[in-house]
This record gives structure tokens, C-alpha cells and sequence, in this order.
């Protein structure tokens, strides 16, 4: 079920092959997308198999934060073109319970699933349906943020289990490099650094922080996302202009993680109606890769009315980095 042979190898084989071919078929593919883009509309009738709209924009700065609080977990998030969406877990019985807090309290909502029924299989499923891709004609991966809540190296080692289950459809990453796939996962929360870089193979990366492991000695490869809590950097809300000092420190920090091939992810952004498009226009100004919202409906009307390439990554792996297993 989870490893048969019914995913696109031409797919995986142009990823990791050659790197001329691999750069033009994400661009002709990125062009599509933005041709797309441009007539997009916030509301689509046309369905397809797997029940998604047809006409949805994939929209590359859409991270869709505690995805599992919507109504319908990740399906909602791709119903409005998200590229990104996170999900928290707990070990819990040999299951990664899909929850933001410890499903053994009396005090926790009842969850609604673990992590392979909301997210692996119907992922699965997207990527069968739509010849390789999360979405059609897609050449980028889509991100699966996965926030560690129980103990680290325990709930790990029951995620890289649960993922390897899934590799056909999983970035795999291998000595040094990385065989790209229709699905990145990225281990935020509690991460076993450790444990993970001492692994040959893995199908998850490490979501660094700022400003410790932005660019120097993380490889691309290990730490390809580097986050933090706005907060803990800037003291703007949106309200008035921003500082010109905190906004020269936001463009440099994604100046260096981009020189160093990492994507950059702020979390705890400003999410008050009236505040929040002045913080997502700075972010979207200063080339960050993520922005992170409980909004669906808002981050993409505003992407799709403000971002100039919403369907196209500000970075993706380094040619050094391509390899095959």
C-alpha cells in the first residue's frame, strides 16, 4: 500500500539526474503555474479525483500553521493552494498521534488522527492521482513541517519507521546529498540532532533557528529551513511602519540563509485582521520562503493578489546537492 510501484520514476529520475534538464523542467513548469496564476480567482467549481479544485494556484509562501485545527486537515490547506502545512505529534502507543497538546490529558481535545491517516496516506493518494506531484504539473516539492512534541530520539525513530513506509514519495536524503521528491518532510520541536546526523539515510531534514544555525557549517542537506519566533527578533506588529532597523535585520537575515541555500520561516507573526497584511508585505518584500498563518482564505487572496511569482521558490537544492540513491 504504502510502497508499490505506482509513482512517476520519470519524475524522480529527471530530479536527480541531470541538473540542466532538472533546472529547465522546474522552470517550463514554474511558467505554466504562473500563467495560471494570473487568471486565478479565489473560489473554483472544476474538481478532480482526489476532490481538489482544479484551478487551485499552488502558492510556494503558504505555510499552513497547526493544519490539523482545520476542519478538514491538509485538505483544506490544498483546497487554497498551500505549499506548506505542519503538523504536531505525540508518541503515543507505537502511534504518532497528530495533536498540538499531550493526548493523555483529560484536558486534551479528543485528536483527530495520527499522522499517516491525516497527512502520509492522503498524500500518498494526491501524489498517485496527480502523476508525481502534490499538485498536477507541480515541479516543486510541498513541505510536511512535522513539530515533535513527546520525547525526541523515541518519537524520531517512530517517524523516520512511519516515513520510510512512504520513501517512493519522500525527498531521501543520503550522504551528503539528496534525491528530490514529491514530499519534503522537516523535523521542527523536539529534534534529535544527534541521532539524525548520524543516520545514512533519511527522509526528514532539520528545521534550524535563528540566528544559530542560519548559514556557517549547515549543510543544505541537513538544514535546509531555518526558523524562529517573530518575536524573539522584532518587536514591529504591524502597526505603523516598520523600524528601518528591524527591516534591514529581516533582509538580512534571508540574504544569508539564501546564499547558504536554506528557506526561512517566521512563527507567532502578527495575525490580527488589521494587522497582518502589513507584516505579510514586509515578508513577502524581503523574500521570505514562508509565511505562516491559522488564515487560508486570507494569506491566498493576498498571494494571489501580491506576490509576483507566488508558484515559483525563492530557493530549492543546490546542484552540488543532487544525487541518486
Amino acid at each position: 500500500m504504502q510502497d508499490g510501484g505506482m509513482f512517476s520514476e520519470g519524475r524522480m529520475a529527471v530530479r536527480s539526474s541531470g541538473v540542466g534538464a532538472s533546472r529547465l523542467l522546474r522552470l517550463c513548469g514554474a511558467l505554466l503555474l504562473a500563467v495560471a496564476a494570473a487568471f486565478a480567482v479565489v473560489a473554483f467549481a472544476a474538481r478532480d479525483a482526489t476532490g481538489q479544485s482544479q484551478d487551485v494556484v499552488p502558492l510556494e509562501r503558504a505555510h499552513a500553521h497547526n493544519d490539523y485545527e482545520h476542519d478538514r486537515p491538509l485538505y483544506d490547506a490544498l483546497d487554497h493552494g498551500f505549499k506548506s502545512v505542519e503538523a504536531d505529534i505525540w508518541l503515543i502507543d507505537g502511534e504518532l498521534v497528530v495533536s498540538h497538546d499531550d493526548p493523555q490529558l483529560p484536558t486534551t481535545e479528543k485528536p483527530k488522527g495520527t499522522l499517516e491517516s491525516l497527512y502520509l496516506e492522503p498524500l500518498r493518494r494526491q501524489v498517485k492521482a496527480n502523476g508525481g506531484s502534490v499538485y498536477r504539473g507541480d515541479p516543486d516539492y510541498f513541505t510536511l513541517l512535522v513539530d515533535i512534541k513527546s520525547e525526541d530520539v523515541a518519537t524520531y525513530r517512530a517517524l523516520h519507521d512511519e516515513l520510510q513506509k512512504y520513501r517512493r514519495m519522500m525527498t531521501t536524503f543520503e550522504k551528503g546529498s539528496v534525491r528530490d521528491g514529491a514530499v519534503t518532510a522537516i523535523v521542527s520541536g523536539n529534534r534529535p540532532r544527534a541521532y539524525m546526523e548520524a543516520q545514512r539515510v533519511r527522509y526528514a531534514a532539520y528545521d534550524g533557528r535563528i540566528p544559530e544555525d542560519l548559514g556557517g557549517n549547515n549543510p543544505q542537506t541537513f538544514v535546509p529551513l531555518v526558523s524562529q519566533n517573530w518575536n524573539n527578533l522584532f518587536t514591529w506588529q504591524g502597526v505603523g511602519p516598520m523600524p528601518e532597523a528591524e527591516r534591514e535585520k529581516l533582509h538580512d537575515i534571508v540574504a544569508t540563509a539564501h546564499a547558504n541555500g536554506q528557506r526561512v520561516r517566521f512563527w507567532a507573526t502578527p495575525e490580527l485582521p488589521e494587522t497582518r497584511e502589513a507584516v505579510w508585505r514586509e515578508l513577502l518584500a524581503a523574500q521570505v520562503d514562508y509565511i505562516n498563518t491559522d488564515n487560508l482564505v486570507a494569506l491566498e487572496s493576498f498571494l494571489l493578489a501580491n506576490d509576483p511569482r507566488p508558484t515559483e521558490p525563492h530557493v530549492y537544492w543546490n546542484d552540488s546537492a543532487r544525487g541518486t540513491r
